[in-house]
């Protein structure tokens, strides 16, 4: 039978015209576009949650759906918004009926803070661009969202929350000096939630748009000192882009294969696809 999925994009429309007008993906196609890479013959269905009058899944839709996927997020999950309302809500339904779910960056802080964890805004601010040095647990090691991955690794990310609690049933997977927590496994009820505050689905133009859309609160913040000190950067990301083989940037960015290979960069989503979607026999891991 074909394997239809529930893709949630909870950014608001104004969100979603800015990343189009510096030419970035939108979120929830990045997810639609690697499910279709790893499971061809999948289909979707995409859910702009943020959206007003937008009609919620039903509990008839939800229990016809293989999985659903959870891009990033702009907004803050502790706060008192509708709009936050709508994703919990669908998280803790989708929990309860035991649909599986997979995601990043919001992904990670929904699939916690359902499950009764606690997210809150990180002390350092935000962690942008790539993060460094990220470790697998020893519980990663042996869990199958891992398969193939290095035990340290670098990543796309931009966040300014974090997991600050794990809930029960809750494994923490991998963390670097900035987040204790970059990836978890969540049982909860009866469902499964995979989930990594990095962004599996992103790549060097991905994140370079990213950084485009974000300038004014990123020289704010002092990662960049002006537009051209930040256009300088992007320039490289996107060159790094169309010729991986550029030795002088790939070590003036300190970027790696864990960066540039599709199979290291997406190995957490390829292995939710072979070991939840596929194997029906280890959904429980």
């Amino acid at each position: 039978m074909t394997k239809r999925f529930l893709v949630v994009d909870g950014y608001p429309k104004e969100s979603r015209e800015q990343f189009k007008q510096v030419g970035m993906t939108l979120a929830g196609q990045l997810y639609a576009d690697l499910l279709k890479k790893y499971l061809p013959e999948a289909e979707y269905d995409l859910w702009y949650s943020s959206d007003p009058g937008v009609p919620k899944v039903s509990d008839e839709q939800l229990s016809d759906y293989a999985g659903i996927l959870w891009p990033g997020c702009n907004l803050t999950i502790y706060h008192d918004d509708p709009r936050v309302h709508a994703h919990l809500e669908l998280a803790a339904r989708a929990y309860e009926a035991g649909v599986p779910g997979f995601g990043s960056c919001w992904a990670i802080q929904v699939a916690a803070k359902v499950a009764g964890g606690e997210v809150a805004a990180h002390p350092k601010g935000r962690e942008m661009g790539i993060a460094t040095k990220i470790r697998l647990t020893d519980e990663a090691k042996q869990h199958p969202m891992f398969e193939g991955k290095p035990e340290v690794y670098s990543h796309f990310v931009s966040h300014d929350d974090e997991v600050t609690r794990l809930p029960a049933g809750a494994t923490r997977l991998a963390g670097n000096d900035w987040s204790r927590v970059q990836a978890i496994a969540v049982k909860h009820k009866q469902g499964v939630f995979w989930a990594t505050q990095y962004h599996p689905e992103y790549n060097l133009h991905e994140m370079a748009r990213l950084i485009v859309a974000r300038e004014p609160r990123l020289v704010k913040q002092g990662l960049f000192r002006d537009h051209d000190d930040l256009m300088a950067y992007v320039d490289k990301l996107e060159t790094l882009y169309e010729h991986p083989d550029r030795t002088d940037l790939r070590w003036q960015l300190k970027i790696d294969d864990d960066i540039l290979s599709d199979d290291i960069r997406e190995c957490e989503f390829r292995n939710w696809i072979k070991h939840v979607i596929r194997n029906t026999s280890t959904k429980k891991n």
